[in-house]
Order: structure tokens, then sequence, then C-alpha cells
């Protein structure tokens, strides 16, 4: 996949109305009153809102927010993330009450160079999940200029976030250019060595990172559930650990893979295990692949912690992607924080994949330490792994 795309900054949008993809999916208070419980997503979007403003655009930003499935849910509509954005930006944002309705085309026309509109939830229309050409034709036809900054949405190709750049010149906001330059500079021409750190309770959703990422890393460092299947493919026992018994012939041809391209393959040489899945369950430490039945391995162990630790110590590179173990149990978050902490101390471009690893790292205040955190989880994911995405795949190319 080319990551050398073109930017808001090679563009002229004086002017111009700029249909802007945002990520507002921000996480709303349970009882229905419309408060944001965290608006992290909106803060990330200013960067790219003000300098469009600046450079003379009128901007038309959008989003998803849940998956309200094509139906109108009062409950996902973005006006207080509307209201958000315009107490952050000092001004007021225009609200439309649709996203390609009458609403929203009197608004988008009447829309001035230094104003913002916001259109109603994406997903209200049953054509943006199915890429509906007709509603991106409807949606391009408010602006002149496409710009995506919605790297969690990038891995779909939904009318939002790629079916407008058939219509429009499409170009990237600083968000993405960021994710880009970060994770596609660490996946073409990474600062060597390159250590990987996966982790996360399924070998299954991390199978094309490991497979990808034995092409390019110099050590790939695996944790959490998923290192049970490689112990048991071993032939360990690993008690009521997790186990995904269908992946074990995989586990082994990846273990053979790594000899074969002399990547350093690190498992767990200790665990940490439980006599139940709970925060306050009885605990001791065993050797890998001797976990006694009834016991289930929570977290890695101190031995693993001190070899995982040494082995980012002089990376040049380090990703990672995906818990240790069980961290929202602080008894079982000891390897995640070891290795948050060994990364925060590291000379190395230090690169965490999003999901459960961004949500580890900032829960225990690490996160100004790392260079880059990934804004999107099964989008990194799928970065990783070399699979081109659609929302990326359609912008212009430098």
């Amino acid at each position: 996949m080319n990551y050398n795309k073109k930017t808001v900054r090679d563009i002229d949008v004086k002017g111009k109305k700029v249909l802007l993809r945002c990520d507002f999916n921000v996480p709303m208070a349970k009882d229905g009153s419309g408060v944001i419980t965290d608006d992290k997503r909106i803060r990330a979007a200013l960067p790219t809102i003000q300098y469009l403003l600046e450079q003379g655009a009128a901007v038309i930003a959008c989003s998803h927010m849940g998956k309200p499935k094509g139906e109108v849910k009062p409950e996902l509509s973005l006006k207080p993330v509307a209201v958000r954005l315009g107490e952050l930006l000092g001004q007021e944002i225009g609200m439309a009450a649709d996203v390609v309705g009458p609403d929203a085309q009197a608004k988008a026309a009447a829309l001035q160079p230094g104003q913002i509109l916001l259109l109603e939830n994406t997903r209200f229309e049953k054509g943006e999940t199915k890429n509906d050409p007709d509603l991106a034709k409807a949606m391009a036809s408010m602006a002149e200029v496409y710009v995506s900054d919605a790297f969690g949405a990038v891995h779909r190709a939904h009318a939002s976030t790629a079916g407008v750049a058939e219509y429009l010149p499409a170009v990237s906001g600083f968000l993405i250019q960021k994710e880009l330059d970060f994770i596609g500079g660490a996946l073409a021409n990474p600062k060597r060595p390159l250590v990987a750190i996966l982790g996360g309770s399924k070998v299954s959703s991390k199978i094309g990172v490991i497979n990808n990422l034995l092409e390019i890393a110099d050590t790939i460092i695996i944790g959490g559930g998923m290192a049970y299947t490689f112990s048991a493919a071993q032939g360990g026992a690993v008690g009521d650990s997790l186990l995904e018994a269908d992946w074990k012939d995989y586990s082994l041809e990846m273990i053979q893979k790594a000899k074969d391209k002399g990547v350093k393959l690190l498992l767990p040489v200790d665990t940490v295990c439980a006599d139940a899945f709970a925060p306050d369950a009885k605990s001791q430490v065993v050797r890998a692949g001797e976990i006694p039945d009834g016991w289930e391995g929570l977290d890695i162990g101190p031995e693993t912690v001190k070899l995982y630790c040494d082995a980012v110590k002089d990376a040049g590179t380090v990703i990672w992607n995906g818990p240790m173990g069980v961290f929202e149990f602080p008894a079982f978050a000891k390897g995640t924080e070891a290795v948050a902490e060994a990364l925060s101390k590291t000379s190395a471009i230090t690169i965490i994949g999003g999901g459960d690893s961004a949500a580890a790292v900032q829960q225990l205040g690490y996160a100004d330490k790392m260079t880059h955190i990934s804004t999107g989880g099964g989008a990194s994911l799928e970065f990783m792994e070399g699979k081109e995405l659609p929302g990326v795949a359609c912008l212009l190319d430098k």
C-alpha cells in the first residue's frame, strides 16, 4: 500500500467548502443525558479543523456514532458533539438535522469561509455502511474538497470514508497523516532493531499481524491470552487458560517460520496463574506449560517480564498491540505495567497500536512518554497486517 498521500497542506482550500470526515464516535453517559464522558476524539480533530479555518475554508464536518443501523436514534445524535466542539474552538458550530436532507443541503449552501457545519450521524443513513454511491454523491455535492481524518474508520469502505472520494479530490488531515508516517514508516522503513509486542486474548485475531511482522521484525514478543495456545501447541499444560485449540498447528508453523527467517520469537517462560477469573483470586507463579488443572494463566510471570523488558532496551522501533494479561484486575496488571514502563524508558520510536494497549498506557500514566498512540484499534491492526485500507487507498498520492 502506498503511504505517501497528499495532505491538507498540499492543496489550496481558500474560499472552498471542505467535507471533513472526523471520528466523533465518543463515549456518552449511559443515562441518556447527552453528556460526553471522554472528548479525546473531538480534541484530536482540532488541529485539522483549525488549519482549514485559518486557510479560509468553510468546513462541513461529518462522523458516525455508535451503530444505529440506518435508523434515526436520538440518543446517537451528534448534537452534544457540536456543543463540545464549539466550546473547544470558541465559535458557534452549525448543526444539520440530517446528513444529506433538505436541512443539511440548505445549511451547507449558506456556509461561509471560517464557519463550521456538523452533519448528523452518517449512520442514520442506510446507505452509509453499504457505501451507496447515491449517498456518497449527495454528500460530495455539498463540497469541493474531501479531507479524511477519521483513522478509526478507514479500514471500512463506507460512503463517508471512501465513497465520497470518487466525486471529490481527496486528501488526508493531520491525524491520518501522523498514522501513515508512524505506522507506515515502521512497516516500510523501520529504525532497527524492530521489536513487535503482541498480546491480547486471541491468536486468531492477530494471525495476519504475526504473519506480516515475521517478514519485517527482528524480534516478536508474545504475551496475553494467546500465549497459552502457543504453549499448548508445544505440549505444555495450560489448565483452564484461554485456549484456541484449532490454532495450535498454526502456532507451530509460526514458531518454525520465525526460525527459518531468523526472527527472535519470544514466548513466556513463566506465568501468573489464578484459581478463578476474579480480581481477588488466589494466585501463584509457575513455569510456562506447567499450569495445574483448575488454574488459569492471567499474566506473564516475573522472569518473562525481565526477558521482555530487556528485549526492548536497545530497540530502534517498538510496536505494541495488546496487553500482557488481564490488566483490568490490578493483581494481574504487572506484566502490562512493566512493558509500558520499559517502553517509557527506551530511546526507541514507540508506537502503541490503539485499542486495549492504548487504554492501558493512558490508564497507567505513560501516554506522554510514547512516540505515537494510534487512534484506531481495528484500523491499526489491519494496517499492521499489510492490508489495504480503503479509506486511505482512495486518497490522492503525492
